[in-house]
């Protein structure tokens, strides 16, 4: 491990049970497909799914947090590949017995690439920050938070206004990332934060270049430095690895095609795990996914292993709710919409909806296109007459969709960590759901005890499941390739980010 400390007991009772892309172009100094003398230096990893800018403050979505968290920016925590969360930026950290107040203690000799020294202020200035100039949903994160008390360079006191079992968790998602006052003037195109990497390039849907620091406080990756590269789809990537463009795939989006590099042992393929959900999301605020029992006829429609045997080549597992089983409340809850179309249909009389026409936005992603048509099959099969509307990810679909909330339903793969009470504690979210039956519940399990959060939480989960509040398709799985002799590629996605630190060559 980088970061050798001890949890402190509290942290590890409230994280019990818990638990998110490039070989090196020719000339860059990286692997060279084996010609001799060659020397791996960097590495350079294919996605697909650019970032449209580098500020995850002000814009939502996975990309640019995959890119830059743990490698650019830091918090005082984080989560391993086993799910728990572990020390960072702070050394360890205390628990006070009203578990109101977090005191942690920081690393020593820690910097900014911008050469400034982290401190205490930092954390200050950046949990502050939250509140007054982020623009996302993530903010709601913060503010539990009463205020934060610098005690000295090193320690900083966080106090809660009330206790929160989920706080500790939510500060190791780029909530929780610290920044320098002087590295916050154009996040967007020039990030700056005390993690081993800097953004040495960034070129809008082609590439992010990042090299190591000399001066990093922790222990420095074994690479000179990585490049993201983008690509418009799986099959693009896969023929770049082939190429050697690149000399990994992360979260393969083209499941058809990992055989052709099973069998092949210039290559190496794992399939983890990964927070991330294949929804089908309803706008409840709206017809006809304002009446319940249409929700939950379109839910007993699908065959959901079907879809998945299909869509993804049986990649991936059944998921009712945004729980995963990495995180220490789940509760399986599959069996509730148990494949029934004659239910369905029963259900779409009972509302008045024998023949029920939708639009369906569908952004341009491969998991997305995959899914879509054996959804519209399905459903024409009960009597719902379903329209394709394609919307251009992410631009389109971030603004048409998320922000704008004009769809009836979508799908999108939601990687947010613990992003339950994301997507349905908060109304004024995308799909709209009304709160108002699981807002006492979260408050009442996030205050409580161990035993009363897991049980309280799960109650949460049940609620949302009655209401067919939205559905999962499926728990997306990751599926990583890399060229022989490449370590330290995260095998899990767990978190949005895409951790890089551990990256060598052998």
């Amino acid at each position: 491990m980088r970061r050798k400390t001890t949890l402190s007991i509290a942290a590890a009772i409230i994280t019990a049970g818990a638990l998110a892309l490039t070989g090196c172009s020719a000339g860059s100094g990286g692997s060279t497909g084996g010609d001799a003398g060659s020397t791996e230096t960097t590495a350079t990893i294919a996605l697909t799914g650019a970032p449209v800018n580098l500020d995850f403050t002000t814009t939502a979505g996975s990309a640019i947090p995959q890119a830059l968290m743990t490698n650019v920016y830091e918090g005082l925590v984080e989560v391993n590949q086993d799910g728990e969360i572990v020390p960072l930026l702070a050394k360890e950290w205390k628990l006070s017995d009203d578990r109101k107040t977090y005191t942690f203690t920081l690393q020593d000799g820690a910097t900014f690439s911008n050469g400034d020294a982290f401190t205490a202020n930092d954390v200050k200035f950046s949990f502050e920050r939250v509140k007054t100039d982020w623009t996302t949903t993530l903010k709601a994160k913060m503010d539990v938070v009463e205020s934060v008390e610098v005690v000295s360079d090193t320690e900083v006191a966080v106090h809660l206004s009330r206790p929160s079992n989920a706080w500790l968790f939510d500060i190791a998602t780029p909530v929780g990332a610290i920044f320098s006052p002087n590295g916050v003037a154009d996040l967007a195109n020039a990030p700056v934060g005390t993690g081993p990497y800097t953004v040495e390039s960034w070129k809008q849907n082609e590439s992010i270049e990042l090299v190591t620091r000399d001066d990093y406080w922790g222990d420095k990756p074994g690479v000179e430095g990585v490049t993201l590269k983008y690509f418009a789809d799986a099959t693009a990537t896969t023929n770049a690895l082939r190429t050697g463009d690149v000399d990994a795939i992360v979260n393969l989006q083209a499941p058809e095609l990992v055989s052709t590099f099973e069998s092949d042992d210039a290559f190496t393929v794992t399939s983890g795990t990964s927070s991330g959900e294949i929804s089908l999301s309803f706008n409840n605020r709206t017809e006809p996914f304002n009446d319940v029992r249409v929700r939950q006829a379109v839910l007993y429609a699908l065959d959901r292993q079907a879809i998945i045997d299909t869509a993804w080549n049986g990649y991936g597992s059944l998921d009712a709710t945004f729980v995963t089983p990495k995180e220490p409340y789940y509760v399986d809850l599959n069996d509730q919409y148990a494949y029934d179309p004659e239910k369905a249909k029963a259900l779409l009389k009972e509302a008045g909806k024998e023949n029920l026409k939708v639009t369906y936005k569908v952004p341009t992603r491969p998991y997305a296109q995959a899914v879509s048509e054996i959804v519209v099959s399905q459903l024409k099969d009960v009597g719902i007459d379903v329209t394709i509307e394609s919307s251009e990810f992410p631009a389109v679909w971030l603004d048409d969709v998320f922000t704008n909330h004009n769809f009836e339903m979508t799908t999108v793969l939601a990687v947010e960590a613990r992003d339950v009470l994301t997507v349905f504690n908060n109304p004024d979210y995308y799909i709209g759901y009304d709160n108002s039956k699981i807002a006492p519940l979260v408050t009442a399990a996030d205050e409580a005890d161990e035993a009363g959060y897991i049980s309280g939480m799960q109650d949460v989960q049940r609620q949302i499941v009655d209401d067919a509040a939205s559905g999962v398709l499926f728990l997306f799985p990751n599926i990583v390739i890399t060229k022989t002799g490449l370590d330290g590629v995260p095998e899990n996605a767990i978190v949005e980010s895409l951790d890089l630190t551990g990256l060598s060559w052998k």
